[in-house]
């Protein structure tokens, strides 16, 4: 198992480029930043730009792999976006996945650019779109494409990815045509456990939704003949919360290692609110549970 560091995007860049470093530094596997204009209880608070603070980051790390969680459909468009990746892609060296996902109605930017919410069915038709257009442009130097939501003329994404044939995508999916995104798209799959937050407990998570998960996934790539790779799992509060201390992320590790996950995901602690704790057990967990982590 790999075990990496979700960096919300909020403090000025000369503390916030420390805290990216130190992931790094401590031996983390990966860090990442959340993709919104705003987020929500923190919509009235400092929050900046999540493609911007990576390019700054990619400079000013060698070794951690960066990510987005996630790029959707609320506020991005494919060509832009995939024009953003690809520059990513070539800054941090070849060392950057692209997140995807369908945009979360609760997210706050939900409805920025577009009138109304879309029905599940229409965001999901959406999104369906966003990662087909967002995989053609980043595999070949010019795109065209006519959909129903999403279109492109001659889109030029030269000299093409650092990785290849392209960048990896880590698809986020719980339903069906998500799965099936991510079992033909994806080089990773993402989840935070329940689809609807509430009203299951860690141990339910651990024991049952993310094992029904993966095994729907896993019934997914089956379909369609390839294997999605990495399996990670973003971790809240309410599936178990890795900033208590070193033991209790590891115990967690332990927990959805065997429910299938391959990487895990916990939050830079917050001083206050939302992923509040200390930030000492980040370094606990580097000296006492990241060899163990790894071996799982």
């Amino acid at each position: 198992m790999r075990i990496g560091v979700l960096i919300l995007p909020e403090r000025r860049w000369s503390d916030q480029i420390a805290q990216w470093r130190a992931v790094e530094d401590l031996g983390f596997d990966s860090a990442w930043t959340y993709d919104h204009l705003w987020w929500r209880s923190l919509s009235e608070s400092p929050w900046y730009g999540a493609v911007p603070v990576l390019s700054g980051v990619a400079v000013a790390t060698e070794r951690v792999r960066l990510g987005l969680l996630v790029g959707s459909p609320n506020f991005r468009h494919p060509v832009p976006l995939a024009k953003d990746a690809l520059t990513l892609d070539e800054m941090s060296g070849g060392r950057f996945t692209l997140g995807l996902g369908a945009g979360s109605p609760t997210a706050g930017d939900d409805a920025v650019l577009r009138p109304g919410v879309p029905t599940p069915g229409e965001r999901a038709d959406r999104f369906a779109e966003f990662v087909e257009l967002t995989d053609l442009l980043l595999r070949q130097p010019v795109t065209t494409y006519r959909g129903e939501h999403y279109r492109a003329d001659g889109a030029r994404m030269i000299p093409g990815c650092v990785q290849r044939p392209r960048l990896p995508f880590a698809i986020a999916a719980t339903g069906r045509r998500g799965m099936e995104l991510a079992a033909r798209y994806g080089q990773s799959w993402v989840t935070l456990g329940p689809a609807a937050p509430g009203g299951v407990s860690p141990r339910e998570c651990v024991a049952e939704v993310v094992p029904a998960q993966v095994k729907a996934l896993e019934s997914a790539c089956a379909r369609a003949g390839r294997d999605v790779g990495e399996r990670i799992f973003v971790t809240t509060p309410g599936t178990g919360d890795p900033l208590v201390s070193w033991r209790t992320c590891l115990d967690l590790a332990i927990g959805y290692a065997a429910a299938g996950i391959t990487h895990l995901v916990v939050h830079w602690p917050r001083e206050s609110g939302v992923y509040a704790g200390d930030v000492r057990v980040l370094s606990d967990i580097s000296r006492h549970a990241l060899e163990e982590i790894h071996s799982l």
